[in-house]
């Protein structure tokens, strides 16, 4: 949990806390290539620049098709061992994805997170981040990925439009 001192204190009085206002969405605009932690009113208490899919727009239909999903999920729980610096997984597919790519007797895919950098990646996240590069995640930077986790709890909702 996140304090902030309040600026309006009297002199020589005791500084007092106040309780930051909680992520209540996490919001990806793919167009931008922005994510923003939104509070319970919708103000952005956070705004990342994020790499996403080699081919972004539009919702994705099946594995492989290299687009990160639109709509509605959940942030579900965080992994610690994978190819890249720790990941949040995302609650895709729904019942709709999978019946949507079974009408093309395809696989809809999974395993779509938020994830930081390749495990083991040496140039600069700045440059990483400047084209996208995953297979349809959401990628922030190892820093930015620590404060994600720390300021997000699991079971957030995500909502991710063009």
């Amino acid at each position: 949990m996140s304090f902030s001192v309040n600026a309006q204190q009297e002199p020589n009085l005791p500084v007092v806390l106040e309780e930051q206002s909680l992520v209540a969405l996490v919001k990806v605009d793919k167009s931008k290539r922005r994510l923003y932690l939104m509070d319970e009113e919708d103000v952005v208490i956070r705004e990342y620049r994020i790499a996403l899919g080699k081919d972004p727009k539009g919702h994705k239909l099946h594995e492989g098709d290299n687009r990160t999903p639109e709509g509605n999920y959940r942030l579900e729980y965080v992994t610690e061992e994978s190819g890249f610096y720790r990941s949040v997984h995302i609650s895709y597919p729904h019942r709709a994805d999978i019946i949507r790519a079974g009408v093309y007797g395809l696989s809809p895919g999974g395993n779509i997170k938020i994830h930081g950098l390749k495990n083991g990646e040496s140039k600069s996240p700045d440059f990483i981040q400047s084209f996208d590069w995953t297979n349809g995640c959401i990628a922030l930077t190892n820093s930015e990925m620590d404060e994600f986790i720390e300021l997000v709890e699991m079971g957030t909702p995500i909502h991710i439009e063009w």
